[in-house]
């Protein structure tokens, strides 16, 4: 058990946390009755499977078993572990963290992951410092003012320059007592393809630091100087995939953005790192950018779980026109409003921003088209009274493949959405010529056959579930279920249960562990509710089985709970004299006990049977 002022952090944060407006972020939720209903993000779901109780603060869905609170929650539907879902939820709530904050079980940030985090500080820290003040860094300083970016963001963003040196951090590692294998578990340092040494791995660049959602450095992005690195004639490089770095799950600037954003409920999404930190620095907090990579999955469910619609701004060119298509597909099923900006005359946001200012990049934030009238007005651009017919059907068929695998949402909840699909359908009938109820008949046909993307994390998830619950996998023993279950209904009787039955003498299954995680609970001075059961797991696979066990014990509320469990305390007391009685008559067979000791014995076992069948009293409630 973590010590009481740990456990009592994660009660605050569990109770200013609502489960329903946290998993309606991912997932359209409806009421029905006193519960909300969704489709589960962890299977192919038709019938809303998954069930939100508000009362309860859990989550369940019936068909995969999985449930829990709401960090359980998180982690299962962005793929990441109880430390940064602690971390995420204390800063939605705004309560502070400290580091008598313990996990219980394993920690995820071993030793190894914060050796990796101290040299990436560290490192960031060293290219910073030369940026600052080093005569050799006056040509990158040179280029960042021609860029426009000013002193305040260099630091804001702990932008860095690495010399066109093929040692210059390695040599100061050695004397910071950093070996030149951490620098390469890092990502900072190469091996030499002779095998001898290491070689830095960014040389005569301008470095951008990318922070992690709890600020802290996790890889660099470079931009070569012209004539610094002639060795790797690339334009941009990141850090290499590690421990600590996943282009396709990071956003520039997020670690700044994120407040701006869960505030505004908008975020706004650049190609490059200059146009986010020019946009921040005119003014738009609410900017993040792509790490040289394209727009990927678990990206859309980084922003969907911050905002309510994204801006994706692109460059004016015709590439830039290309990326708005495939990023429409990823976010087309997903519960957010999208929005493609293309900027006018082919040029980049920091660009624009230079030459025209903050206030026209607001306006055109503003006038943002929805990404499926995008979408139409691509697709029907090109047509006019001597397109022919094949261009006409194939520019139909394009839109209509996008629209099928927007999500059909029920009656109540979609009017918008229809409305947007119903407009969208009468300007392909009119640019198309192909007639709208045709158009809808072959939209109902492409919806039957697209399968609607899931969330893959979730996905994930879901299978690490699998692989590391196998105490929970295995069937549970039907007397110790019960008795977990009545007690999870009635904490109150645990001393009585305890004055029975001892954690070590139940038997090493799933159920046995929560009833020691009670006692010890217990004997931490806090009553084992369910919901601090709950928080004192960590681990997805045991909220969900404790959810499982409530709720199961709560569709039989109507039965006798005080008889059930009188019942079930004899049927343990007789189970354990019955064990005792053949113990002990074994004893006697032997015939090892001298006349004393036979007497005696005999003398217990008449005392204990005459106990046994003494009327015991009724519990109270």
């Amino acid at each position: 058990m973590p010590p009481q002022d740990s456990f009592a952090a994660k009660e605050r944060i569990r109770q200013a946390v609502d489960i329903v407006e946290l998993v309606g972020r991912y997932i359209p939720l409806r009421r029905e009755g006193r519960m909300f209903k969704g489709l589960c993000p962890w299977h192919d779901d038709s019938r809303p499977s998954l069930t939100v109780n508000p009362d309860r603060q859990s989550y369940r869905c019936w068909v995969c078993n999985i449930g829990g609170d709401a960090f359980s929650f998180l982690m299962q539907i962005e793929g990441i572990e109880f430390p940064e879902a602690l971390t995420r939820l204390a800063e939605q709530t705004g309560i502070a963290l400290d580091s008598r904050v313990q996990v219980a079980g394993p920690s995820v940030a071993t030793s190894e992951k914060e050796r990796l985090l101290a040299v990436m500080a560290w490192a960031e820290q060293q290219y910073h410092n030369l940026l600052l003040t080093a005569p050799e860094a006056e040509v990158a300083r040179r280029y960042l003012d021609d860029r426009g970016i000013s002193d305040e963001s260099i630091r804001r963003f702990h932008l860095g320059f690495a010399p066109p040196r093929w040692d210059w951090l390695l040599g100061r590692a050695q004397a910071a007592g950093h070996t030149p294998a951490t620098l390469e578990a890092a990502g900072l340092a190469s091996p030499r393809q002779n095998g001898s040494g290491h070689y830095d791995r960014f040389r005569g660049r301008v470095l951008f630091s990318i922070r992690n959602m709890q600020k802290r450095p996790v890889g660099l992005g470079g931009r070569v100087l012209p004539g610094l690195d002639d060795s790797n004639p690339a334009k941009y490089i990141n850090s290499p995939e590690t421990p600590l770095f996943s282009k396709s799950h990071l956003l520039y600037g997020l670690d700044i953005a994120r407040e701006a954003i869960s505030r505004s409920k908008k975020a706004v999404v650049v190609e490059g790192y200059t146009d986010c930190i020019m946009a921040h620095q005119c003014g738009h907090e609410n900017v993040v950018a792509v790490l040289g990579t394209a727009l990927g999955p678990s990206h859309v469910r980084l922003l969907r779980g911050l905002a309510d619609q994204v801006v994706l701004v692109l460059d004016g060119d015709e590439a830039g026109r290309r990326r708005a298509n495939e990023i429409l597909e990823l976010f087309v099923a997903e519960p957010i409003d999208l929005r493609i900006l293309t900027l006018p005359e082919n040029a980049d946001p920091c660009e624009f921003l230079l030459a025209r200012g903050s206030e026209a990049f607001a306006t055109l934030l503003h006038e943002a088209a929805d990404a499926l009238e995008h979408k139409l007005s691509v697709a029907i651009a090109g047509l006019d009274a001597r397109s022919g017919l094949h261009a006409r059907h194939q520019a139909a068929e394009d839109v209509l493949g996008t629209l099928a695998k927007v999500p059909v949402l029920p009656a109540h909840e979609a009017s918008g959405s229809r409305l947007r699909e119903d407009q969208v359908l009468r300007r392909l009938a009119r640019y198309s010529d192909v007639a709208e109820d045709r158009l809808r008949g072959r939209l109902a046909v492409l919806r039957r056959t697209v399968r609607q993307p899931k969330i893959d994390a979730g996905l994930r998830a879901a299978a690490a579930v699998g692989e590391t619950g196998a105490a929970t996998s295995a069937p549970l023993d039907p007397w110790q279920r019960e008795l977990v279950e009545i007690l999870l209904q009635r904490p109150d009787w645990l001393d009585e249960a305890r004055s029975t039955i001892q954690p070590g003498e139940l038997s090493a299954d799933a159920s046995g562990s929560v009833y020691q995680r009670m006692c010890e609970l217990a004997d931490a001075g806090i009553t084992p509710t369910f919901d601090r059961l709950l928080l004192a797991f960590d681990q997805p696979q045991w909220k969900a089985l404790i959810v499982e066990l409530d709720e199961h014990s709560r569709e039989n509320s109507d039965v006798d709970r005080a008889g059930a469990w009188r019942t079930l305390l004899d049927r343990y007391r007789q189970r354990k004299f019955a064990e005792q009685h053949r113990a002990e008559t074994a004893v006697l067979r032997e015939r090892k006990l001298d006349e004393d000791e036979e007497k005696e014995l005999l003398r217990q076992i008449v005392e204990r049977e005459r106990s046994r069948r003494r009327p015991s009293l009724p519990t109270e409630g």
